[in-house]
């Protein structure tokens, strides 16, 4: 069983920086980062592969967003910077024993979620 715990989060101004962490209870194969806006799907925002560091962000997010994982603390980490009110969710932790990172339907351990808020 893979338990996932998230810190970071909150309310920051446009333009602003976050960081959001995410320790997980064993190695995964994958860890990602999602979001969810009221009314919206939950989307991708980025995710890494535990092995060789491998990344994916779209490019909603791609040169504002950095995922990085510290493999010796289980956490991975995700730096926002340039915020926009449209970043504006709830971000999840998700994890997968996967190879298919790019879907949230294949990743089958999810953190509790935490809001971030980005203001005019």
């Amino acid at each position: 069983q893979v338990q996932l715990v998230e810190s970071g989060g909150g309310l920051v101004q446009a333009g602003g920086s976050l960081r959001l962490s995410c320790l997980a209870s064993v190695n995964v194969y994958a860890m990602g980062w999602f979001r969810q806006a009221p009314g919206k799907e939950r989307e991708l925002v980025s995710t890494i592969r535990w092995s060789d560091g491998y990344t994916y962000s779209p490019d909603s997010v791609k040169g504002r967003f950095t995922i990085s994982r510290d493999n010796t603390k289980n956490t991975v980490y995700l730096q926002m910077n340039s915020l926009k009110p449209e970043d504006t969710a709830v971000y999840y932790c998700a994890a997968t024993y996967s190879r298919l990172l790019y879907s949230s339907a294949e990743y089958g351990y999810w953190g509790q979620g935490t809001q971030v808020t980005v203001s005019t």
